[in-house]
């Protein structure tokens, strides 16, 4: 008996929007419905790889047959997400399959795991993460909500990664780690030491260089 595939719409109409497209138009699970604009209207009078881009207030209509994911890179992506869910917007847990993810780990909704991706045993993935391609991520591991983890970065065994941090392309973090809170791990870092909260390190080892910052 065959299943219906769920439709699928994607928040952001930016080039990581259409680069989703690409990883979901492989999941046999979902059918791509469209894209979601929340910042330009004038962007929902054309199609998008060939498919409808509706304003965000447009959306309600769809909240009962739709599930969504959000497409931005930047971990202030709660912002369009929290609008979403105004509009009571489900959202998809979104696995690519050549992606593996022991069945002793966990990730929430609205969480994209894209291809090359490994997730070891008994480690939890918060909602709304971005793993992008080839992130490894180690057993005993907790990642907090809108985090972001960028093109082949490392992540070891028992760390923990707080909420909307960046972790940024080919960046390593060994084990036993506490990563903090809307901090940025730069490109290439190699991080051996507990990171607090709102900060940018990076280098080879990797070191504070701003506070107070503001995550991407």
């Amino acid at each position: 008996m065959k299943h219906s595939r769920k439709p699928l719409l994607i928040l952001g109409t930016r080039t990581l929007a259409v680069e989703f497209a690409d990883v979901i138009s492989e999941i046999k699970e979902f059918q791509l419905s469209g894209f979601v604009e929340n910042m330009d209207k004038a962007r929902c009078s054309e199609k998008l790889e060939n498919m409808p881009v509706y304003w965000i207030d447009d959306i309600k209509d769809l909240a009962d047959t739709h599930l969504a994911v959000c497409g931005l890179a930047t971990t202030k992506r709660s912002f369009f997400i929290e609008q979403a869910e105004n509009l009571y917007m489900r959202f998809a847990k979104v696995v690519h399959p050549s992606a593996r993810i022991s069945s002793k780990s966990t990730i929430g909704d609205g969480t994209i795991v894209n291809p090359g991706v490994i997730v070891a045993s008994h480690t939890e993935i918060g909602k709304h993460v971005i793993l992008n391609r080839g992130v490894l991520v180690g057993h005993h591991t907790k990642i907090g909500d809108f985090v972001t983890i960028q093109p082949g970065a490392n992540i070891a065994g028992a760390c923990s990664i707080g909420g909307s941090t960046y972790i940024g392309m080919g960046a390593v973090i060994i084990d036993h780690l506490k990563i903090g809170s809307q901090s940025v791990i730069a490109a290439g870092a190699v991080v051996i030491d507990d990171v607090p909260d709102r900060v940018m390190v990076a280098g080879v080892p990797a070191k504070i260089i701003k506070r107070d910052i503001d995550a991407l």
